[in-house]
């Protein structure tokens, strides 16, 4: 009896093993894929510096997405004995949809316009810290030691960047990283608030109506802002706004929730932290965005938070 216990549980501390594994692949791919965002926005503005015109294109695009997928996933779930989707459980994914992506994506958006894409990634990327500490302040998570210290290291190698930012474009940097920031704590509220519902509805459902509710405020956003709904644009705009929808949006949004449910908000705050270095390498490549060697002791110290967090969390007991 004792030793078919013990064959159980390893069996399943290796199913949690993998599961662990699948999430880290899911949030790290995941947050690749985000990285182009900052990267297609910036070449959109060349043409047209509208926050609310390029977030309200971007959407457009992603929505017949969102609610197609929705719908699938629906039907497929009314044929499982799982229990019926509440109206409130809905209501609470389309009040946490504008959080983490309508207020989130709007100040990020904005923000874009005063400092560079390498410089937005990686300000937006504070948001695990906020995830660390506005789950302990107010929602029961633990404040772990482990959490703090790879964030710590993370932190420093952002601030050294945005200090070198702040030396060069002043208060110009400053406006737009505040906005940012803004964005990133918005984004913390969101993973915090979406862990249980996404356990409640599962991650398509939730991730199709929280996005689906975000696209229609985005849109309703541009009408009031520009007077009217105006689709006018060229090919190369409307190129534009299909890349950010679909490779930037809707196909990350799908991994990360993927990964959250796996590994929980903490982790993947940590381990999306990969994105900024992959938006910096493509400013450079793509944008001709300078990477100094300032820059370069960043990207080291995020790449070695990430690793530390991820490193102590494998080896921590499921």
């Amino acid at each position: 009896m004792v030793r078919f216990a013990a064959v159980m549980l390893s069996a399943a501390m290796h199913v949690m093993d993998r599961q662990k594994l699948w999430g880290y692949a899911l949030v790290g791919f995941g947050a690749a894929l985000f990285s182009s965002k900052a990267i297609f926005i910036k070449l959109a503005y060349a043409e047209a510096p509208d926050a609310p015109k390029v977030l309200a294109f971007r959407m457009i695009i992603s929505l017949p997405f969102f609610v197609g997928i929705g719908l699938f996933a629906y039907f497929r779930r009314n044929r499982t004995a799982l229990p019926p989707l509440s109206r409130r459980d809905l209501m609470a994914t389309l009040a946490v949809g504008l959080i983490g992506y309508y207020v989130a994506m709007i100040l990020d958006f904005e923000g874009l316009i005063y400092i560079s894409a390498g410089m937005e990634r990686l300000v937006l990327f504070t948001y695990p810290i906020f995830v660390i500490v506005l789950g302990w302040a107010f929602f029961g998570e633990k404040l772990l030691a482990k959490s703090l210290g790879a964030a710590a290291i993370t932190y420093v190698g952002l601030a050294a960047v945005l200090w070198q930012g702040f030396a060069i474009n002043g208060w110009t940097t400053a406006f737009g990283a505040g906005l940012v920031i803004l964005s990133a704590i918005a984004f913390a509220l969101y993973q915090l608030f979406a862990k249980k519902l996404i356990a409640r509805l599962g991650s398509t459902i939730f991730t199709s109506v929280a996005l689906s509710g975000a696209a229609v405020a985005c849109v309703l956003h541009y009408v009031v802002s520009s007077g009217g709904l105006s689709l006018h644009a060229s090919p190369h705009f409307w190129a534009l706004s299909a890349a950010t929808g679909l490779i930037a949006t809707v196909l990350p949004n799908f991994l990360v929730n993927a990964g959250l449910a796996r590994i929980g908000p903490q982790s993947t705050a940590m381990i999306s932290t990969i994105s900024p270095v992959v938006t910096i390498a493509l400013a450079v490549m793509v944008l001709g965005e300078t990477f100094t060697a300032v820059d370069a002791l960043g990207t080291l110290l995020v790449i070695g938070g990430i690793g530390l967090h991820t490193w102590l969390d494998m080896r921590a007991k499921p």
